[in-house]
């Protein structure tokens, strides 16, 4: 690794295993400083899942997997890094203002966030609990929220930042996902809003949508699977399980994207937001834009009749026009 980031201060919530994990490491071995965080002691994971419920070959996968703030810091010093583990809920606003409070009392500065925690889970509109809801939204919005709100500040003085923020894929609307879904658009927006407040002060902020290895996708990925196999009565193409696996390697891989948006030399680059992969891939989703407008003709009133509005649609969708509701899942 080049040490890119030495004296950088680095913060990766949700970095007890999976995704966060593998970035936290990546960012040590660039010589960055890391507070490494999840919610409390232990892995989550096996928390969440039952043994009994799943092939021992799973279980086994997800433990070998697993692990929390402190097993991550134990990683990066073993390495000869420096690490502090801190366990808390930063969708909590006592625990967010600890949090960035601790990076500045024990090394001066904050300079990095990656507000990589997240809930997890799927579910449907009618499918869906309130406390479902809650757990996959406010977790991931309201998480990057606070450390940002604590921690921007310190960065406005300093005239430089680097926030990012993860959300996935699904941003665009994945059925059967909708707080998911949701929660993942709500930071998106976050990310618009905050880069352009924040651009004149030396700050960027961009989201990214990762791929990697992680627990809760060697448990659920393979329940997909088998999930599959029952209804369709044959294994999914091999072809395609072989891109998945290689997309969700070992998410260290995704380290140097953080490190070289880092540098001084990407300072311009802000509000953009990015799906990334451990094998290697880097994509740009597009700003949305208007495609279609109509307006009433001077003189001829404020509102449209039901009957000019058919023509209107016809202008404004086009010929071509297909619902982005007819298909079953997310196009690119």
């Amino acid at each position: 690794m080049s040490r890119s980031l030495e004296g950088k201060v680095a913060v990766v919530t949700g970095s007890g295993q999976g995704i966060g994990k593998g970035i936290a490491v990546g960012l040590a071995r660039e010589g960055a400083k890391v507070i490494t965080n999840n919610r409390k002691k232990g892995s989550g994971s096996l928390k969440r899942y039952n043994k009994a419920e799943m092939p021992e070959e799973d279980w086994k996968k997800m433990v070998s997997l697993a692990g929390d703030a402190e097993s991550t810091a134990e990683i990066i010093k073993a390495e000869g890094g420096e690490a502090i583990p801190f366990f808390g809920d930063v969708s909590k606003p006592e625990v967010a203002e600890e949090l960035v409070r601790t990076a500045i009392d024990t090394w001066g500065t904050i300079d990095i966030i990656v507000n990589n925690a997240a809930g997890l889970g799927t579910g449907s509109i009618t499918s869906l609990t309130e406390e479902q809801w809650d757990y996959m939204t406010v977790s991931r919005s309201k998480a990057a929220f606070n450390l940002m709100h604590f921690a921007v500040p310190y960065m406005m003085e300093k005239k430089y930042g680097r926030i990012f923020n993860c959300a996935s894929d699904a941003w665009v609307g994945l059925p059967d996902n909708d707080a998911y879904s949701t929660s993942n658009a709500g930071v998106v927006g976050l990310t618009w809003a905050a880069a352009k407040e924040l651009y004149r002060y030396g700050i960027t902020v961009n989201a990214y949508c990762p791929q990697g290895e992680s627990p809760a996708h060697a448990v659920d990925y393979n329940k997909m699977l088998r999930h599959v196999k029952a209804i369709t009565g044959k294994d999914p193409d091999p072809r395609l399980l072989a891109a998945v696996e290689r997309d969700h390697g070992d998410p260290v891989n995704l380290a140097p994207f953080f490190a070289y948006l880092a540098q001084e030399e990407a300072g311009n680059i802000s509000g953009e937001v990015f799906a990334m992969k451990s094998s290697g891939t880097i994509e740009r989703y597009c700003y949305p834009a208007i495609t279609g407008r109509a307006v009433r003709p001077d003189g001829e009133g404020p509102l449209w009749n039901v009957d000019e509005l058919k023509d209107v649609f016809a202008e404004i969708l086009g010929a071509d026009y297909v619902s982005h509701a007819s298909k079953s899942a997310w196009q690119r």
